[in-house]
């Protein structure tokens, strides 16, 4: 956060009635993702001067339109501090070819002048499989591969870096298309060069590059699925019936499986705002036996997992660190424990 600004309360003031969209507010505030530090420094921004917006910006799509209100024009479910992702929502984000790091991680290439011994040397030292010729930074002659120069050596021809070219059918997309629609082209050959929306190559992702990426985004999906399938065994049998109804309302079926993330944290919490919520929350922890586990630490934890949980669920640009993953991983460990 170390560019983060706070805008002044007139800048703040002016928001209201305005339409932004996520990128529009960050940059308001010198940041560019939202996270588990920036989403609460903006809250609590827009809560001093009595704003807020609709949807809320904590978890809508980075490209959905966000009406700047007052506070007093925003439905609020009591206890509820911001939008809730329902259990089992998928990514509401697409995935675009720019998502993946090494799309403008740049691109290493030789000149069509050069000769093909520049070409295999770079390829060996570096174990690429594929070598783009590139002049300049957009004009794209071909693309070198171990196959292609040893096709000329099959042919009896001594292989040069223009003979052993590929030229046609070179797999290319620009950042800003669909990731998917590409993967047939990557699959075939195993690469895809990617250029800015100027023309200019900027990078080029590889399997590898799927993979890692992938084991990245599926990871957290997998350690939140955990924790909250812990949750029910460790919390359902105990808290379903009353203590739900006593949050959720009489007419509500008390069914542990119905809540979202943030009502099992206002199950627990003996700090909320709610008084009737605050008591029913110390009946609940008591209900619960946890003689070896600090309730003030077990709360706390648990609501980090679930911003941290809102934070993946919209694909946010920035991958959580590995901090964050450690806190899904040591959350995950003391659930097991405590079935």
């Amino acid at each position: 956060m170390a560019g983060a600004r706070r805008p002044n309360r007139q800048e703040l003031v002016a928001l209201k009635g305005r339409t932004l969209r996520i990128p529009e507010l960050l940059a308001l505030f010198g940041e560019r993702v939202r996270n588990y530090q920036t989403v609460p420094m903006i809250q609590e921004a827009l809560q001093e001067v009595g704003l807020d917006t609709r949807p809320s910006f904590t978890t809508c799509g980075l490209m959905t339109d966000m009406l700047v209100v007052t506070q007093s024009a925003v439905p609020v479910v009591e206890g509820e501090v911001e939008e809730e992702v329902q259990p089992g929502t998928l990514p509401q984000q697409s995935f675009k070819i720019g998502d993946i790091p090494s799309a403008r991680g740049g691109v290493d290439s030789v000149k069509s002048s050069d000769l093909l011994s520049a070409a295999t040397h770079m390829m060996r030292r570096k174990s690429y499989s594929q070598l783009p010729v590139i002049d300049g930074l957009a004009e794209l002659k071909g693309v070198i591969t171990w196959s292609s120069i040893a096709a000329r050596y099959e042919m009896g021809d001594t292989p040069t870096l223009t003979n052993s070219m590929v030229r046609d059918s070179i797999p290319m997309a620009e950042v800003h298309q669909e990731l998917f629609t590409h993967l047939p082209e990557l699959r075939q050959h195993g690469y895809l060069l990617v250029r800015e929306n100027n023309g200019i190559f900027v990078g080029i992702i590889t399997g590898a590059d799927i993979a890692g990426r992938f084991h990245k985004l599926a990871l957290p999906f997998f350690l939140v699925g955990e924790i909250e399938f812990r949750l029910r065994l460790c919390l359902g049998p105990k808290l379903t019936g009353d203590p739900v109804r006593n949050l959720k309302g009489p007419n509500h079926s008390g069914d542990f499986s119905k809540l979202m993330f943030g009502e099992y944290v206002r199950l627990l919490d003996g700090d909320q705002s709610n008084g009737t919520h605050r008591l029913h929350a110390d009946d609940n922890w008591k209900t619960l036996g946890w003689g070896g586990v600090d309730r003030a630490q077990f709360v706390a934890q648990l609501n980090r997992v679930r911003v941290i949980r809102n934070q993946i669920a919209h694909f946010d640009e920035q991958p959580l660190s590995e901090q964050q993953l450690d806190e899904l991983g040591e959350f995950s460990g003391l659930l097991k424990q405590l079935l």
